[in-house]
């Protein structure tokens, strides 16, 4: 071949070889707009899963005082300088389990429709000056409390009831009235407010991949669906939820041996997450989070992402062992056996070492 020819030749490789090139670094640059589009999505997507409350508008002033916060902790070291440094002062938040959500997958696992809606589990997490420690008080359903007036959406506001039961609250005024009931009774200032409804727990239990429970007696109950010797189980979603209301098939039947099995639960869903490394799955973490946003409604201080994520990350150091699950003290009613009551002074002496 002439060096002519070769020329030739090796201007046609080069060719071949600019148009590779290009055609690589056309498909890269696709794929980072698709990439960068997907991950623009995904945190749309999750935003807009989240329905927000505004509590703090609502009830004004006529609360009780904030917790003294504790200095944020410093950024750590190689973030921007113009990241905000994490808090780690003392919250408190009123964390609700309710069937408020209409829809098919609620209606399936037993859930009513947006209209008389109940709070099924309530708990006041305090989490600790330093954010290495926590406590989740349980508040019984079936107690009788004094229901403060509440303020309505549509305008006006409830009347004062006198010996109503606890969840009637979050029944007649929502997340609202369910807030102002609690300070009420407490004296104790929710910072957050939190509810979730059975889909959105139940697919959480899933995308964790179950939870394991240990239960201490057999349960059966027909109108949960749970039917479980005593002994240890791994259970989905759906069982989950099963556990977390089922009251009919042990002790007396009363929401008090309730809210001993949904203890279990939280700790043991402490313990799961602690043991899902979702930050190496990105696809795992994005379905936990889409479970989670889709069946949550939060206070306007937590209804985003960014907000969320940001109370997760303070929380980092909090672990199983350090979540103590309580009950708040109470008796029976003396005006109705099937009822209890906050028993004095040790349920006040209770409220009082979290504020």
């Amino acid at each position: 071949m002439t060096r002519q020819g070769e020329q030739g030749d090796t201007g046609i490789r080069a060719g071949r070889r600019s148009r590779a090139v290009k055609a690589a670094g056309l498909t890269l640059a696709g794929a980072l707009v698709l990439g960068v589009a997907a991950a623009g999505w995904a945190y749309w997507h999750l935003n807009h899963n989240i329905r927000s409350v505004d509590i703090n508008s609502a009830l004004g002033d006529d609360r009780p005082a904030r917790a003294v916060s504790a200095p944020s902790a410093t950024a750590p070291a190689g973030a921007s300088a113009t990241a905000s440094p994490l808090p780690t002062g003392a919250l408190n938040i009123l964390v609700l389990g309710s069937d408020s959500r209409s829809g098919k997958a609620n209606k399936e696992l037993g859930g009513g429709d947006s209209t008389g809606a109940r709070s099924d589990t309530a708990m006041v997490v305090h989490i600790d000056a330093g954010r290495t420690g926590a406590t989740v008080v349980s508040i019984p359903r079936d107690t009788l409390v004094t229901r403060p007036s509440c303020p309505l959406p549509s305008g006006g506001s409830t009347a004062t009831a006198y010996g109503a039961m606890f969840n009637s609250a979050y029944a007649v005024g929502g997340p609202v009235c369910a807030v102002k009931t609690v300070e009420s009774m407490t004296n104790v200032r929710m910072d957050h407010y939190i509810e979730i409804d059975f889909s959105g727990f139940a697919k959480l239990v899933d995308t964790l991949g179950g939870v394991t429970v240990t239960t201490d007696q057999d349960i059966d109950d027909d109108k949960s669906h749970l039917h479980l010797p005593s002994g240890t189980h791994h259970l989905n979603g759906t069982r989950a939820l099963a556990l977390a209301r089922t009251r009919h098939g042990i002790g007396d039947g009363s929401d008090l041996g309730r809210i001993g099995l949904q203890q279990k639960l939280v700790t043991a869903l402490l313990e799961q997450m602690a043991a899902t490394d979702l930050l190496s799955d990105p696809a795992g973490l994005y379905r936990a989070a889409d479970a989670v946003t889709a069946g949550l409604t939060t206070d306007t201080g937590l209804d985003s992402l960014g907000e969320l994520m940001r109370l997760g990350e303070s929380l980092k150091g909090l672990t199983a062992d350090h979540v103590r699950t309580v009950m708040m003290p109470v008796v029976t009613a003396p005006s109705d056996p099937n009822r209890v009551v906050a028993k004095e002074p040790a349920a006040d002496d209770l409220w009082a070492s979290l504020r």
